[in-house]
């Protein structure tokens, strides 16, 4: 314990002194997790739309009036012909268009309906999806406006209707950014340990002063585990910061379920990364090849983790990759504490999981490391 001691001392004078290294381990994270969650939103407003109008009634400008108050899109031209309107999508000016054909508003009054045609740059296919239901949506609504106006018995069904109702749990806003930031803090935790670990050995392998240690008589477990420590603290200092003194107060988001057990996996989910830290470092030789080989595992980590696509709607290969992602459990196990309250019973096999993995990690480290005395 007196060697691991000193060790410990000598890791946290060395971590401090590298200023370089001060500014992405404390600050960086804060910075990403204040304006991460304002962009990675799925509710995509202000589509830009153009819209051909040949009828010129007054129907169709409370069409249109309608689309730009809703909130969803920004008029941007009114050209006179679809010709017209095609080259703003092309140039990238309008999202879409959306052509209200001659006659709408006579069509609509006598009741026989109309169609309307809209043309969507689906480059960006949840945009372009995302965009169409809106446009749908909004005209839906106007459509039974107009019918409420015109023929108000309709609103009295003469049959049975059913109705639906339906509760939003665990989020009653449906605020998406409750959704994101428990998971950019997992990535961002994840990133520290993994990363800075794995750095931290290696920098002392092109420095030359691991031989040094390499000569003296203590032992790989001791100088392995003086080596996760500080980062282990470092981590869980991290996680504690941006969730109550960012999340908490910049995003209303206060955790739900047990915070020691929140804690308790925090702390078994960052040996397991360490350990692939330490794995990482010990494979390299240089600080170059332990950044390209740790943005490698970040980039699988990020996509196949569940942050954006649900794991479940992934293909059968895809969900097996995802399912050997350790960030993948921790990710759903912060979900389910914070925002659902889930207890022991609901992430007992993510723990034992994530176990799994810390032991595998730190045993192929652990024989991985060569020391010679």
């Amino acid at each position: 314990m007196r060697t691991l001691f000193f060790l410990l001392q000598k890791e946290f004078i060395q971590i401090f002194r590298n200023r370089a290294l001060l500014l992405p381990i404390f600050l960086m994270p804060f910075i990403q997790l204040i304006v991460l969650p304002w962009a990675a939103d799925y509710e995509i407003k202000h589509l830009d739309i153009a819209i051909v109008d040949a009828d010129h009634s007054s129907t169709s400008r409370r069409l249109t009036e309608k689309l730009t108050a809703s909130g969803y899109f920004r008029l941007t031209d009114f050209p006179a012909t679809y010709d017209d309107a095609f080259p703003l999508i092309e140039n990238d000016r309008a999202d879409m268009i959306l052509e209200i054909p001659r006659h709408f508003e006579r069509d609509l009054s006598s009741g026989r309906g109309c169609q309307l045609f809209a043309a969507v740059n689906a480059i960006n296919g949840v945009k372009a999806s995302l965009g169409s239901a809106y446009l749908t949506r909004v005209v839906a609504s106007f459509a039974d406006d107009l019918r409420l106006e015109h023929r108000p018995e309709v609103s009295i069904a003469s049959t049975p209707v059913i109705a639906t109702s339906s509760l939003r749990r665990f989020n009653s806003a449906g605020n998406y950014r409750h959704f994101m930031v428990p998971a950019i803090l997992t990535l961002l935790v994840t990133m520290i340990s993994v990363y800075m670990c794995a750095l931290n050995l290696v920098s002392e392998k092109e420095s030359g002063t691991i031989e040094q240690m390499n000569v003296t008589p203590v032992g790989k477990f001791t100088f392995l585990l003086s080596k996760t420590i500080p980062f282990l603290a470092i981590g869980i200092f991290i996680f504690t910061v941006g969730l109550f003194a960012i999340a908490r107060p910049l995003y209303g988001i206060i955790p739900v379920g047990n915070v020691a057990l929140l804690y308790l996996y925090l702390f078994v989910y960052l040996t397991a990364m360490l350990g692939l830290g330490l794995l990482l470092s010990t494979s390299c030789e240089t600080q170059q090849q332990v950044m390209f080989v740790t943005f490698f595992f970040m980039m699988i980590f990020i996509l196949m983790s569940g942050l954006f696509t649900p794991v479940e709607s992934m293909p059968a290969w895809a969900r097996a990759i995802a399912r050997a992602n350790p960030v993948t459990y921790f990710m759903e196990v912060c979900r389910m504490i914070i925002l659902k309250g889930s207890g022991w019973s609901d992430i007992r096999r993510h723990l034992m999981i994530t176990i799994g993995f810390a032991i595998l990690f730190h045993l192929s480290a652990f024989l991985n490391y060569r020391k010679t005395t």
